[in-house]
Order: C-alpha cells, then structure tokens, then sequence
C-alpha cells in the first residue's frame, strides 16, 4: 500500500467535484474548491475522523468496500478506480472479485431518474445504491449492515419487505434467485463475499440449501412486482434488469403505464419522497 499517492489521490478527487454534481445545493462560501471532507464521508458512509486519516496518510488497509464507496462518491473513472485499488494495496482483487464499481455515466442516470425507481444490485444481489424514489418505494436500507443489504439474504433469512406475492410466486421467485446466483459463482468462484454468503445462506436455510443442490443454472427475467407500500397503497409495476456493460451491476428499474392508477401512485411517492421510507426490503 502506497498511504501517501493514496492521500494525494483522494484530496485531489476530492478538491475536483462540484457539489452539484453530487446533489448538493450550489453556492455558499467554501475556502476550498470542491466538496467538503464531512461531505465526502457522510456520501460514502464513512466517519470524518477516517477519511482525514486516510487523506492525511495514517490510515492503512482500507477494505474494497470503503474503497467501492469512495470511488462511487468522488465520481472516478475506470481507470482511477484501478488506480484507488492499487494504491490501496487491493489491485490483486479486481481478478477475484465482481466488479461492482458504479461508473460517473450510471450515477448521473440515478441521480436524473427522479421520478422512476431504480436500485442498482451486484451479481451476487447486493444493493450498491439505490436513487431517493427506489428507497421510497421499497425502504431504505442506508443505514442496514452490509450483509442486511443482499437482498437474497434478505428473503431467505426472513427479514420483511413490501412484496405482495402468492406462495406460487414466491417459490417462483426464490428458484430464479438461487439459480441467478450460480451464475454468479460460476464466474467469480474464489470471491471471498460470495463464497461467504453461500456458505452462511446454505447452514441459515433449508430452502435455500434444497434449491441449491438442484444446481439449476439461469439468469434472472424481466417481471411484474407487486407492491403494499404504507402511504400510496398497493401499485403493480414492470420490474427490468438491465445489465450495465463492463461491469457485475443490473440496474433494477420499476415503471407503471402511463395514465395508469399504478402510474398515479407512483407520481404521489415521487412528492412524498424519504417521508414514506420506512421498511427494508426483499429481493426485487
């Protein structure tokens, strides 16, 4: 690990973005250029207190989730994301490891996506990040421990969601979920994440460990989810995956017709917004 080209690097990125570019109100005196440490942190879910050491060189070892979560606030391209890993000791990672990065090209269509729903999961199920109308309509998991924000984990632990499903769908669901996900570890055999949460999904659930022994081989299919939200009522939406080129992420995007009472709800949350989150969720 290189602490010091690691330091330069992020005060650098840092010193660089506008705060608009990342939601925050332009304007206001600032003596620096860019965005704020305590900014930086509270995006990145980070305490000021270790950013500053990481930025002044006396941290050592940062995780690739600290790492992730840097790389998607401070907006870096592939190639600085690279560069964040090897510095950080972490450049041998990227061979074993999905790459879940989120590139400045799908962050800016979260952030302009006001008022569709739209998460962003990992290959493994796992929510990277989630827009403000997503959370809205299917609770905000910011502040869930990491393992509590895979949504696989979610469903087959127990933990409650906003879906509406019959018991037929639901074992429909769990099948393509489980089968999703050996397509994962089919390409990402020695992810040391992955391998863990099989590990602990196969000894917490039997349903899971039944599915899992079928071996079934399939990726997952564009749907219809069903949805019991607190405030707007009950919306049925078409649920899309879309595959962002380059890396491991989908983009899970949920929409209604147009003109439709589905539709009109949606609209409601849009104004409701954070208000309305107040639930976590299940696989999407």
């Amino acid at each position: 690990m290189d602490a010091e080209e690691l330091a330069t690097a992020l005060r650098s990125w840092r010193d660089r973005l506008e705060p608009t570019a990342v939601g925050l109100p332009a304007g206001g005196r600032r003596r620096a250029p860019g965005l704020r440490r305590q900014e930086v942190a509270t995006l990145a879910g980070l305490t000021v207190d270790y950013l500053a050491r990481l930025e002044q060189g006396r941290a050592s070892n940062p995780s690739p989730s600290v790492l992730e979560a840097l790389s998607r606030t401070l907006r870096l391209s592939d190639a600085e994301h690279d560069h964040l890993f090897r510095v950080a000791g972490q450049a041998s990672s990227r061979a074993v490891r999905m790459n879940t990065h989120v590139t400045p090209g799908v962050q800016r269509l979260l952030d302009r996506l006001t008022d569709v729903p739209v998460m962003v999961l990992s290959a493994s199920w796992h929510l990277v990040v989630v827009n403000r109308l997503g959370a809205a309509l299917l609770g905000d998991l910011s502040s869930a421990p990491t393992r509590e924000r895979n949504m696989i984990w979610r469903h087959f632990t127990g933990l409650p969601d906003r879906f509406v499903m019959t018991a037929a769908q639901r074992r429909a669901l769990e099948a393509e979920a489980v089968a999703d996900l050996r397509v994962a570890f089919g390409r990402y055999p020695h992810d040391r994440d992955l391998r863990a949460l099989l590990r602990d999904l196969r000894r917490t659930s039997e349903r899971f460990r039944e599915l899992w022994n079928r071996a079934d081989v399939s990726e997952r299919a564009t749907s219809r989810k069903t949805i019991e939200h607190p405030e707007v009522g009950r919306l049925t939406l078409d649920c899309d995956v879309l595959t962002v080129a380059g890396t491991d992420l989908r983009l899970v995007v949920y929409t209604a017709e147009s003109g439709s009472s589905d539709a009109g709800a949606l609209a409601l949350l849009a104004t409701i917004g954070t208000q309305a989150m107040q639930s976590p969720t299940r696989p999407a």
